[in-house]
């Protein structure tokens, strides 16, 4: 036996719904735990509860490849409407994942056709009741309207992807559908199972649609996850760390470099603004300052929300002067933005913690706030180690 006539006969289409039922079990497994994260979410739900159907479809599938119960008609009418209600469903699912906040998808038009299944099927078993009164001698039962109609339901959906963030790989598992019935109908209607391509198409091209599906829903898993993380270590406001885990990134730079510093920003005014203006305009502000104190900190350190109106920025690169970073800080505020900022720096010494550091630059700004705002003050500690800096290069100097 060669290896086209193992995939187009019986075995091979075993071996290909088993391969798709183990992907659909995965598939279930990960909705399963997509609905424990985010019970509000009831797509999430639907997908629990049609993933087992289309298992049990496979499944009739692989039943069909056996004498006897592959003659039975209520078999194959079964898995012909369990195929359509199924992608249907599971269609409407991926659909509503994937599309964007500014286009809302109604679940009326998916309701429509579902509906349009039974309609058809039993259109044409009144028509023709004969289909469930003798066993199934071809691969399939010649349910032809409920077959074109399945093909105009995949054209319908594929025409219709506006608003789909994957718009690609989602477009193309709709397309290796298409084909898989395409290539379904000239097999059992026109060659009926006499051309092994075909039937190996028909066998194998369902294993592609659900793989490609498993992708997209795995996709979708891994960015749960990556915005689950980001919301745990950012603030939701300004993107910037929160304190906890700028402390932590704080500590790491501390073991790494053996010095930091810390500029402590806070917005002069912020309240009179909120008061005035209202919470959208002073978080817009509030967001821009971020932003500054994000974009001067990029390579040499980080940036972190401390709260309220009170911003940190850590530099930890060597060679460089968080003072002369402060001062662009503080101006760049001034100039793009409507408020001004009081600024404090502080500088590690051995044994200093992080948060004794940024207690000492907490000081130092409220020295820049007490004394009329807009301006960068030092910390003392770090005063008086510019000013030994100073004294030590000046001695060297002289010897020379």
């Amino acid at each position: 036996m060669t290896i086209v006539q193992w995939l187009a006969g019986p075995t091979g289409q075993i071996f290909a719904s088993a391969s798709v039922i183990t992907i659909l079990v995965l598939m279930l497994f990960m909705s399963i735990r997509l609905y424990k994260s985010y019970r509000r979410n009831k797509l999430y739900r639907l997908l629990i509860i049609v993933l087992p159907f289309v298992i049990l479809q496979q499944g009739a599938i692989v039943s069909t490849a056996f004498p006897g119960l592959s003659q039975s008609p209520y078999l194959h009418l079964f898995y012909s409407l369990a195929e359509l209600l199924t992608f249907i469903i599971i269609n409407f699912v991926f659909m509503k994942l994937y599309t964007q906040p500014s286009t809302r998808l109604k679940g009326l038009p998916f309701l429509v056709m579902a509906i349009g299944v039974f309609a058809v099927a039993g259109a044409q078993l009144a028509f023709m009741p004969e289909l469930l009164q003798q066993p199934v001698s071809d691969s399939k039962l010649p349910m032809l309207a409920l077959d074109f109609y399945g093909l105009a339901l995949t054209f319908a959906i594929l025409l219709n992807l506006r608003g789909i963030d994957q718009r690609f790989s989602y477009s193309a598992s709709l397309i290796v559908y298409f084909v898989y019935q395409l290539s379904n109908l000239t097999d059992a209607y026109v060659f009926h199972g006499q051309v092994p391509m075909l039937v190996i198409l028909s066998h194998l091209l369902p294993l592609v649609y659900y793989t490609l599906l498993f992708l997209l829903l795995f996709e979708w898993v891994i960015e749960r996850l990556v915005m689950t993380f980001q919301s745990s270590i950012t603030d939701g406001l300004t993107s910037l760390y929160n304190r906890r885990h700028f402390n932590k990134k704080s500590e790491v730079m501390l073991r790494e470099h053996k010095r930091i510093a810390i500029i402590f920003c806070d917005i002069d005014n912020f309240k009179k603004l909120n008061d005035t203006q209202g919470h959208h305009k002073a978080d817009g502000v509030l967001k821009q300052v971020a932003d500054i104190i994000k974009e001067e900190t990029a390579g040499i350190g980080a940036a972190g929300r401390y709260g309220g109106e009170e911003l940190l920025g850590l530099v930890a690169a060597p060679g460089i002067k968080p003072e002369e970073v402060a001062e662009t800080i503080r101006s760049r505020v001034e100039l793009e933005t409507m408020v001004t900022i009081s600024v404090g720096v502080s500088i590690s010494r051995e044994g200093s913690s992080v948060e004794e550091i940024v207690k000492q630059a907490d000081e130092a700004m409220y020295k820049s706030k007490t004394t009329g705002k807009n301006k960068v003050s030092l910390h003392p500690s770090m005063q008086k180690s510019r000013s030994r800096s100073h004294d030590e290069a000046s001695k060297r100097n002289v010897s020379v």
